[in-house]
């Protein structure tokens, strides 16, 4: 019989250790199969039954390319096989229910699922966790669901509540950078905040004329969101995004530093930008000329 799981690998594994609970079985008891040594002919010794009752094996099909002997292999009768297999692709999906069952984990992929799914786990951990420290896991490890499990589990022994500022101490790490946010702190006036946000983007590996080109995009948004707004009426930000021909979060902030600035305020920064874009390819210091750029943008 197969036991397959799907998605994303820290919830399929999760799954399959909880299914085998219900049997009697534990995961990391199983023998396993992985990588180079996933073939029929390596799978086949390991499902003779033995004196306590049938075989069970875990097969791990991550970067694996099925044929048709091993999946033959995979259904062999009077034998347990739990199989991991994150791509989940039809046919092989199709082939796990004719002989077992089938469970999907879709990972959560935006930052604000995963904040959500990080809720969840901590209440079931009974860990009091505020919103915006939910959201600062989300932030920090993206989709690596593992390393958020491991930080809650280091935080079931310690007292709470925790919000974002007492998670932070704990967990040690920034979150990245916003190359939006930093744009909008400095059409604000917010150069501390600014530089901040620049640092983080610097400091998590990002290439100074990545971050630059980031702000020559995001400026050209804002300039046709400027163009949206004086044609009048009401915009709500899905109609923007339609408009301007990209995904709701970049239409959002661009409207809303958009809404910020005039249209002479917008030509002095666009200025600004094209002056610091070409003293960064001049030679001069990337990170000294973009926090230069912040506090004239913020003028």
């Amino acid at each position: 019989m197969i036991l397959a799981f799907s998605g994303n690998r820290f919830l399929a594994e999760e799954a399959a250790r909880q299914a085998l609970q219900e049997r009697g079985l534990h995961l990391r008891d199983l023998p396993r199969l992985s990588g180079d040594e996933v073939s029929a002919a390596a799978l086949m010794p390991l499902l003779s039954p033995g004196l306590f009752g049938e075989a069970a094996v875990l097969v791990d099909l991550e970067g694996v390319r099925p044929d048709k002997a091993l999946l033959q292999a995979l259904a062999t009768p009077g034998a347990l096989v739990v199989v991991i297999d994150p791509l989940g692709a039809p046919t092989r999906i199709k082939h796990y229910q004719e002989h077992g069952t089938h469970q999907a984990s879709p990972a959560p992929s935006k930052t604000g699922d995963v904040a959500g799914w990080v809720a969840q786990r901590a209440k079931a951990q009974k860990i009091t966790l505020e919103r915006d420290a939910a959201l600062y896991l989300a932030e920090v490890f993206g989709g690596d669901l593992a390393g958020i499990a491991a930080e809650l589990n280091k935080l079931a022994f310690l007292s709470g509540p925790f919000d974002r500022a007492a998670l932070q101490k704990v967990v040690g790490r920034e979150a990245p950078g916003d190359s939006f946010a930093m744009l909008t702190a400095a059409t604000a006036g917010q150069v501390k905040e600014a530089k901040s946000q620049l640092k983080r983007l610097l400091d998590s590996g990002e290439d100074p004329f990545r971050v630059m080109g980031a702000v020559v995009w995001q400026y050209s948004l804002i300039v046709r969101a400027v163009g949206l707004l004086q044609e009048g009426g009401r915009l709500s930000d899905t109609d923007a995004a339609t408009r301007l021909e990209v995904k709701p979060y970049p239409a959002k902030k661009a409207l809303e530093v958009a809404r910020k600035l005039s249209e002479a305020r917008i030509r002095l920064h666009l200025q600004r930008i094209l002056e610091a874009d070409l003293a960064m390819k001049r030679g001069q210091d990337a990170h000294n000329v973009l926090e230069r750029l912040l506090i004239q943008l913020s003028l």
